[in-house]
């Protein structure tokens, strides 16, 4: 495992770490999914531990995954690791049955109290706004909030989760405040919307976490037009017939790279994410012993020319997809 400095922070990150949505299982806020259908907490645990072992120590989580269950799992198996670096958010809740978003002052600092207990400690290492909106951001309250978790010494640092398909507005915003001290963004073969940040915000000392470098499993190449998901699974109404086939022809030309690489879909997926040196940490989503060590063996350094033709593709080819993928929600 290679690591890489968090910014201008003193975090050292392992550059794959584990994204702890899925093992949170099938929660539903009325009838939405807000999780990977239901999970297994023995193999969830044994992931976890294949994870340190393969030299993860960065964990990323959030109060709503599982409503709360992804963070008593990591309290539950690396609460009492001091070396584990744990991220988590606040500011998606679930409220009346239904989903919606808090970023009050009052709000941020309480879900803060609770995500310490789950996760049985008493500093979260990086603590993140969970795509808070440029409105939320002006108000102040949910800024103010973070400083003040800080100054407490409730959090050693923060940041803000960006939106996944327009996520420069917020992030302008903080650069120009000089607020906080990294981005969460997607960044992958298909979305890149996010790479004019990667530079700027990497010049002011923001550290960059990239989530769903895998399009929540679609780069894997597991997943075919005839794949169906549970109800409880977020991904039934994401990873449509459509969305796989339009996916598959577009991406045609990239996979073609697994042969001169000699590497699966996944290692290409994700080396193309780590070749760019601004990337503090990926988190791909990890539910199993398995998974880690997909996600963690046989990474590469991809060829300059390859990456310059993936990221023509990105402004070309796969707009059209990346529409269609938005349409899903």
């Amino acid at each position: 495992m290679q690591y890489r400095k968090f910014g201008a922070t003193e975090l050292l990150v392992s550059e794959v770490g584990f994204g702890a949505w899925a093992i949170g299982g099938g929660a539903m806020v009325g009838t939405t999914a807000i999780g990977w259908g239901n999970a297994d907490n023995e193999v969830s645990e044994k992931a976890i531990y294949a994870s340190l072992d393969a030299g993860i120590n960065f964990f990323d989580t959030a109060d709503i995954y599982g409503l709360g269950h992804s963070e008593e799992l990591l309290g539950k198996t690396i609460g009492g690791i001091k070396d584990v670096i744990i991220a988590s958010k606040a500011g998606n809740v679930s409220r009346n049955n239904e989903f919606t978003v808090d970023y009050s002052r009052q709000h941020i600092k309480s879900a803060c109290e609770a995500s310490l207990k789950r996760l049985k400690r008493e500093v979260i290492d990086y603590y993140q706004l969970h795509t808070a909106r440029q409105s939320h951001l002006k108000e102040g309250d949910c800024i103010e909030a973070m400083q003040q978790l800080q100054q407490e010494g409730k959090i050693r640092y923060w940041g803000l989760s960006l939106n996944t398909f327009y996520p420069l507005t917020e992030a302008e915003y903080l650069l120009q405040q000089e607020l906080g001290n990294g981005f969460q963004l997607v960044l992958n073969l298909l979305n890149q919307n996010a790479l004019p940040l990667l530079k700027k915000a990497v010049e002011k000392g923001y550290g960059i976490i990239a989530r769903m470098p895998l399009q929540f499993g679609l780069l894997t190449g597991k997943f075919d037009k005839e794949a169906e998901f549970p109800e409880n699974d977020h991904r039934k109404n994401r990873l449509t017939p459509e969305v796989v086939s339009v996916c598959s022809d577009a991406l045609a030309p990239v996979w073609e790279l697994c042969e001169k690489y000699n590497c699966t879909k996944t290692q290409l997926a994700l080396s193309y994410v780590l070749s760019y040196s601004e990337v503090s940490v990926i988190i791909p989503g990890i539910r199993t012993s398995k998974h880690v060590a997909e996600n963690t063996t046989g990474l590469f350094q991809l060829d300059m020319a390859d990456r310059e033709m993936i990221e023509k593709r990105g402004c070309n080819d796969f707009l059209q997809v990346m529409e269609l993928i938005r349409l899903q929600g």
